[in-house]
């Protein structure tokens, strides 16, 4: 049994919330979010709630009843207060700069990194080394992030390289610290 899909979604004042069939959209203050449910999952919207139902019994139902609840509900809460994700960026001359849409990364490399955002993800820079992105869809904003950890991994022995914010890297010893 599901037991986050058993719970119901609490939809806030300012919030319009259309659910035609299997077709979901989300309008807040901050933008529209929208989706389609797979046909396994109801949705139901009553009392300013909105509960997600199965047609069918089994365990690949509450398992997707559970995603589904968790996939609306995350719509939600990003139309009414958007989602935020903080890389910061370690190493001696690495730097990050912001201009428009564009991501530019000086991380090691010959040339500096051009990273081109998505229209719905804005990013802004915080002192010399942090990187803020911000969307309503947390999704993308997950995917976007990974993205921009990808073009520089941090590496295990100085630390350098792009990382999560509350992300910690386990360092290793190296050669000479390991002889004794």
């Amino acid at each position: 049994m599901s037991r986050i899909g058993k719970q119901p979604i609490p939809v806030p004042a300012g919030v319009k919330v259309d659910i035609n069939g299997q077709h979901i959209a989300v309008t807040g203050s901050k933008g529209k979010l929208e989706m389609e449910v797979r046909p396994e999952i109801d949705l139901v919207l009553q009392d300013n709630e909105i509960l997600v139902n199965t047609r069918e019994e089994g365990r690949k139902v509450n398992a997707f009843r559970g995603l589904f609840r968790s996939l609306v509900n995350n719509m939600v809460v990003g139309v009414v207060e958007g989602f935020r994700k903080a890389l910061i960026i370690e190493g001696v001359g690495y730097k990050a700069s912001v201009a428009g849409n564009t991501l530019t990364l000086s991380v090691g490399y010959s040339n500096p990194v051009d990273y081109t955002l998505p229209a719905e993800v804005n990013a802004k820079m915080e002192g010399a080394n942090k990187i803020v992105l911000e969307s309503i869809d947390k999704e993308l904003l997950g995917l976007t992030a990974a993205q921009i950890r990808q073009i520089k991994k941090p590496e295990p022995y100085k630390g350098k390289g792009i990382r999560y914010e509350d992300e910690h890297i386990v360092r290793k010893v190296g050669k000479a610290g390991g002889k004794k």
